[in-house]
C-alpha cells in the first residue's frame, strides 16, 4: 500500500489516503470518504495517528486499497491533489549520517571527517524543513553550494524501546524517502566550528519527503534497493543499500536503547556516494534555481523536487 498526506485542489485542510498506481494516470483513495461511506466511526484523520493506532487499522486500510473497485466513485485524480510530506509532524526524525562506504570516502576526500564512526551516528531533522513530492524548495539568497542527497527512510509502525536486531524489522510500517538537500557552503563552516545543530540541513524546504510511505510488506529486501539520484534527467548516483554500514537492525537497537522510539517516528539511513561535493567538477554539479531533482527507490517510487531561486 501507498500511503500519502495530501491537499486537495482548492483546499487546505490535509487528508490521508492512499495512491493507487494506473498506467492512465496515477488516483487516490481517500480514507475519510471510504469511513463516511461506509460509516466507520473515530478513523484516524492524520499519518501519524494512523500508524499509532495499530495493525487492525492498517489492515483495514489495505483492504480498502485491496478492493478498491468497490470504491472506485471515491477515487480523486492525482492530478488534482498537493503532496504534502507522509509525515508532518514525527516527533523524532532522526537522520543516521556517515553511513555508506562510498560517501565516507568522498567525506574524507572533502575534510568533512577525519575517521569512520564506530556507532551509528545521527542528527535531529527538524518538520518545518519538510516540503513534499512535486515542491518548489527555495535556494536561499547567497548560497552557491547546494547539493542532493537521496536516502533511505524507514517509518516506524509501533513502539520500540530495547528493540533487538533480530526483531527490527517488525516494528517497520514502510519506508519513504528523503532528499536531504546540504547547503555546502554553511556545512563547511559548522564542521570546522564543531557546530552539531547542522543549520545547513534544516533550511525551510530543505526536506523533501515522500512522495508515499511505502508499506513494508511490498518491498522486496530493504536490504538490496538501488536508490539513485537524478538531476534535470540525467542520473547522478546510483548505489545498493548493501553500501550502508549500520543497517535498521543496527540503528533501531542502538538508539531503542534507552529512548522510546514511537510509531510514526522515522529513521533516515544516510547518503550514498555520488552526491556534487565529492566530486572533481563540485561547482558545476549544485543545484541551481531550474534544476528538476529525482530521487528514487528505483522501480518502487520517485521524490520529485524543482530548485527555485
Amino acid at each position: 500500500m501507498r500511503l500519502i498526506t495530501f491537499t486537495r485542489s482548492g483546499s487546505n485542510h490535509p487528508e490521508i489516503g492512499a495512491r493507487i498506481p494506473k498506467s492512465s494516470g496515477d488516483q487516490v483513495l481517500p480514507f475519510a470518504d471510504v469511513t463516511k461511506k461506509l460509516g466507520v466511526s473515530n478513523f484516524p484523520a492524520d499519518m501519524r495517528s494512523f500508524l499509532r493506532a495499530g495493525s487492525g487499522v492498517m489492515e483495514q486500510a489495505k483492504s480498502w486499497v485491496a478492493n478498491v473497485g468497490e470504491q472506485a466513485a471515491l477515487l480523486i485524480d492525482a492530478k488534482n491533489i498537493t503532496y504534502l510530506p507522509p509525515i508532518t509532524d514525527a516527533e523524532k526524525f532522526l537522520c543516521v549520517g556517515k553511513n555508506y562506504r562510498t560517501h565516507l570516502e568522498e567525506l574524507k576526500r572533502t575534510n568533512l571527517i577525519k575517521e569512520i564512526p564506530q556507532e551509528p551516528t545521527s542528527f535531529i531533522k527538524l518538520n518545518s524543513c519538510l516540503a513534499g513530492h512535486e515542491a518548489k524548495v527555495v535556494r536561499p539568497k547567497g548560497i552557491t553550494r547546494l547539493d542532493y542527497e537521496p536516502e533511505l527512510v524507514f517509518v516506524m509502525g509501533k513502539r520500540a524501546l530495547g528493540a533487538k536486531k533480530a526483531d527490527a524489522l517488525d516494528y517497520v510500517a514502510g519506508v519513504t524517502i528523503l532528499n536531504d538537500l546540504t547547503c555546502r557552503d554553511l556545512q563547511l563552516r559548522e564542521v570546522a566550528s564543531g557546530s552539531r545543530f547542522w543549520t545547513a540541513k534544516n533550511i525551510p524546504g530543505f526536506g523533501p519527503l515522500g512522495p508515499e510511505i511505502i508499506t513494508i510488506d511490498e518491498i522486496p529486501n530493504v536490504y538490496d534497493l538501488w536508490m539513485t539520484c537524478s538531476v534535470n534527467g540525467q542520473e547522478r548516483m546510483r548505489v545498493n543499500t548493501a553500501d550502508q554500514i549500520w543497517k535498521i537492525s543496527d540503528i533501531l537497537e542502538h538508539f531503542s536503547r534507552f529512548i522510546p522510539i514511537e510509531a510514526g517516528d522515522m529513521f533516515s539511513t544516510g547518503a550514498p556516494g555520488g552526491v556534487a561535493v565529492g566530486k572533481e567538477n563540485a561547482e558545476d554539479l549544485y543545484l541551481k534555481p531550474g534544476d528538476v531533482v529525482e530521487c528514487a527507490i528505483d522501480g518502487i517510487s520517485v521524490l520529485r523536487t524543482t530548485i527555485v531561486e
